[in-house]
């Protein structure tokens, strides 16, 4: 039998929409983010091995993100010769990165970004379906961490994922973030933990506090 569709509602685009929260989510992983950042900071393009050097990240690596961007549409290509000779003998022109002219707004309702903590919780659930509630909450940690929040003992998150959106976007960042962990505790009934937003100076605004 198949499974159910996500139901849909008038007015939202649910293609588009979906597309830019995992293109925006692709922006956890630290090396892409940094990538992504540092591309954005030079005043023209810049060729793999420029990226490489100046993230101090190997070239292969760099490579593989700065393409990952590309495909996401969150850096464009251009191909130039940097030396300025031109004809026979020229060489091949160098492919070089630049920030894309497309903008991303992601405006839909919050239960889909809900939907990206269900899928952690139930990637979590299959992996430890005998762990204890210590257990499951270190592997929830760990799961958290891979997507760049960086937990502390305290409950607190030491990073905000998506920091790069907070000063034109916060509230959409915050709704995001605080969405995406309801919906993994929300998949995990044995960890007595709620999401709750609490915004400070150096930490994502979202911190875990004990649940009902």
């Amino acid at each position: 039998m198949a499974a159910a569709g996500p139901s849909k509602e008038p007015g939202v685009r649910w293609d588009q929409a979906g597309a830019d929260v995992a293109v925006l989510a692709s922006l956890a992983e630290p090396i892409r983010r940094a990538l992504y950042l540092y591309v954005h900071a030079q005043e023209s393009a810049v060729s793999r091995d420029e990226a490489a050097a100046g993230m101090g990240v190997p070239r292969h690596k760099a490579k593989f993100h700065l393409d990952r961007l590309v495909e996401d549409g969150l850096l464009e290509v251009e191909f130039a010769r940097r030396t300025g000779r031109q004809g026979p003998g020229a060489g091949r022109p160098a492919k070089l990165y630049r920030p894309a002219a497309r903008e991303f707004s992601v405006s839909v309702p919050q239960r889909n970004y809900e939907l990206a903590g269900q899928l952690m919780a139930e990637t979590l659930q299959q992996a430890g379906d005998d762990a204890s509630p210590g257990g499951l909450l270190a592997a929830a940690r760990s799961v958290l961490d891979e997507q760049g929040y960086e937990t502390r003992a305290n409950g607190t998150f030491a990073n905000c994922p998506f920091h790069a959106l907070v000063p034109e976007h916060t509230d959409l960042v915050c709704g995001m973030n605080l969405a995406i962990i309801e919906g993994m505790l929300g998949g995990l009934r044995r960890l007595p933990l709620a999401a709750v937003l609490d915004p400070a100076e150096g930490r994502c605004c979202v911190r875990l506090a004990a649940g009902a």
